[in-house]
Protein backbone atom coordinates (compact mmCIF):
# COMPACT_ATOMS: atom_id res chain seq x y z
CA UNK A 1 0.00 0.00 0.00
CA UNK A 2 1.28 3.33 -0.85
CA UNK A 3 1.89 5.76 2.04
CA UNK A 4 -1.67 7.53 2.49
CA UNK A 5 -0.53 10.65 5.10
CA UNK A 6 0.92 13.39 3.41
CA UNK A 7 1.40 16.86 4.70
CA UNK A 8 -2.43 18.29 3.79
CA UNK A 9 -3.96 14.65 4.76
CA UNK A 10 -4.36 11.69 3.08
CA UNK A 11 -3.04 11.39 -0.24
CA UNK A 12 -3.75 8.32 -2.79
CA UNK A 13 -5.38 7.45 -6.18
CA UNK A 14 -9.11 7.16 -5.72
CA UNK A 15 -10.85 3.93 -6.05
CA UNK A 16 -7.03 2.46 -5.56
CA UNK A 17 -5.34 3.36 -2.25
CA UNK A 18 -8.49 5.59 -1.12
CA UNK A 19 -11.37 3.72 -1.33
CA UNK A 20 -14.61 4.25 0.18
CA UNK A 21 -14.02 1.59 3.25
CA UNK A 22 -10.53 3.46 3.78
CA UNK A 23 -12.55 6.81 4.16
CA UNK A 24 -15.33 5.72 6.04
CA UNK A 25 -13.15 3.74 8.69
CA UNK A 26 -10.72 7.05 8.96
CA UNK A 27 -13.95 8.84 9.60
CA UNK A 28 -15.18 6.63 12.42
CA UNK A 29 -11.91 7.12 13.71
CA UNK A 30 -11.90 10.89 13.42
CA UNK A 31 -15.16 11.11 15.26
CA UNK A 32 -14.16 9.11 18.25
CA UNK A 33 -10.82 11.01 18.79
CA UNK A 34 -12.03 14.37 17.78
CA UNK A 35 -15.56 13.95 19.18
CA UNK A 36 -14.84 12.82 22.55
CA UNK A 37 -14.98 16.49 24.26
CA UNK A 38 -17.99 17.38 22.98
CA UNK A 39 -19.31 14.28 24.11
CA UNK A 40 -17.90 14.55 27.86
CA UNK A 41 -19.48 18.08 27.89
CA UNK A 42 -22.96 16.47 26.74
CA UNK A 43 -23.03 18.24 23.48
CA UNK A 44 -23.23 15.98 20.34
CA UNK A 45 -20.28 16.78 17.80
CA UNK A 46 -20.45 18.29 14.65
CA UNK A 47 -18.46 18.34 11.18
CA UNK A 48 -18.71 20.17 8.13
CA UNK A 49 -17.41 18.56 4.86
CA UNK A 50 -16.38 20.09 1.28
CA UNK A 51 -14.29 18.88 -1.53
CA UNK A 52 -13.25 19.70 -4.79
CA UNK A 53 -15.05 19.36 -8.07
CA UNK A 54 -12.66 16.21 -8.75
CA UNK A 55 -15.49 13.50 -9.53
CA UNK A 56 -13.60 11.22 -7.02
CA UNK A 57 -14.95 13.80 -4.29
CA UNK A 58 -18.26 12.54 -4.33
CA UNK A 59 -17.82 8.91 -3.41
CA UNK A 60 -15.62 9.97 -1.08
CA UNK A 61 -17.25 12.86 0.60
CA UNK A 62 -20.16 10.31 0.83
CA UNK A 63 -18.20 7.67 2.48
CA UNK A 64 -16.63 10.43 5.08
CA UNK A 65 -20.17 11.61 5.63
CA UNK A 66 -21.49 8.09 6.26
CA UNK A 67 -18.51 7.17 8.98
CA UNK A 68 -19.08 10.20 10.59
CA UNK A 69 -22.86 9.80 10.79
CA UNK A 70 -22.52 6.30 12.28
CA UNK A 71 -20.56 7.56 14.85
CA UNK A 72 -23.03 10.03 16.04
CA UNK A 73 -21.59 12.84 14.67
CA UNK A 74 -23.63 15.60 12.74
CA UNK A 75 -22.33 16.17 9.39
CA UNK A 76 -23.14 19.42 6.98
CA UNK A 77 -22.19 19.06 3.24
CA UNK A 78 -20.56 22.16 2.14
CA UNK A 79 -20.93 20.70 -1.42
CA UNK A 80 -17.44 21.93 -3.68
CA UNK A 81 -15.24 24.61 -2.24
CA UNK A 82 -11.85 26.35 -3.25
CA UNK A 83 -8.72 25.86 -0.97
CA UNK A 84 -8.81 28.73 0.97
CA UNK A 85 -12.73 27.47 1.78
Amino acid sequence: MARLFGTDGVRGLANRDLTAELALSLAQAAASVLGADSRANGVRPKAVIDRDPRISGEFLAASVAAGLASSGVDVYDAGVLPTPG
